[in-house]
């Protein structure tokens, strides 16, 4: 891609934004993030998005960006102080009217389709009718469903919290495995060269071989880093625990995700598409 190129990167959880004649003006109230259970989130659309947007759960996420000229979506205004010369933020929501002044050779969506509340279809058609013809779409998602390639999982905790956190997700209005259904949205929406790739990841180094191995430590520190922000959110606003209860079930969960006597992996899903010449 060169930096003739515009593409939009859609990535909640660490994407920030200045405003631009596109988007609505930035409020200095948006930069006083709602404060909840020790952790701060973002202000506009409040309650959207269930992980944090503090420090801890940025340096929990990546840094890099392509080279090209990119623009930057979310709901959050945590911009920080270096910015490369061919990226910019601006704060708004996918699922409101798409206002931008010109279209996109591709667009990129990261862990989205869980906080999409609304109608599949329609983002789906937004994201079509921004693209330039020939112009690409891919979703890098995680499914948050713990699984086991033997029975190891059963009873644990670990498995007691996934059941509790995807009934929470859904209680909120959003589905936490609607990425498995991403290449149908896709086809419906009108996109060709559909494509599709899922991953088993290893939730910790119990995997054989060096590379498994490797995936499955990274993984493993990705999930202790993570897991705070999401459970708190989702178990106290609607499961209706508190946070002392919270706390207690995360340290036997937390203990599960290092135990390498647990065969548990989740599903890493990319899929992409092509809007037709």
């Amino acid at each position: 891609m060169t930096t003739a190129k515009p593409a939009m990167c859609l990535d909640p959880g660490r994407e920030s934004f200045i405003s631009s004649p596109s988007s609505a003006s930035v409020s200095p109230s948006l930069y006083e993030f709602v404060q909840e259970n020790g952790r701060t989130f973002h202000k506009y659309k409040q309650g959207k998005y269930f992980l944090p947007n503090d420090e801890r759960e940025q340096d929990r996420l990546a840094e890099e960006n392509p080279e090209s000229e990119v623009l930057g979506i979310d709901l959050s205004p945590i911009q920080p102080d270096y910015l490369p010369p061919n990226c910019r933020f601006e704060i708004d929501d996918i699922e409101d009217d798409w206002v931008f002044s010109n279209k996109f050779d591709y667009i990129h969506g990261r862990y989205l389709l869980p906080f999409i509340k609304k109608d599949w279809d329609l983002v789906f058609k937004s994201i079509y009718d921004n693209l330039n013809p020939g112009g690409w779409v891919e979703f890098q998602e995680t499914i948050i469903y713990f699984q086991s390639i033997d029975q190891s999982i059963e009873g644990t905790a670990l498995q007691r919290w996934n059941a509790l956190l995807l009934e929470g997700i859904q209680k909120m209005g959003r589905s936490a495995t609607e990425a498995l259904r991403c290449k149908k949205y896709l086809a419906k929406a009108g996109f060709v060269n559909l494509g599709e790739k899922r991953f088993a990841v290893p939730m910790n180094p119990w995997a054989k071989g060096k590379d498994q191995k490797t995936v499955g430590a990274m993984q493993m520190v990705n999930n202790l880093e993570g897991i705070d922000g999401i459970t708190m959110t989702v178990f106290t606003r609607s499961l209706g625990w508190s946070p002392s209860d919270v706390e207690e079930l995360l340290v036997d969960v937390k203990r599960d995700m290092k135990d390498r006597n647990i065969h548990a992996y989740i599903t890493l899903v990319v899929a992409w598409g092509q809007k037709p010449f």
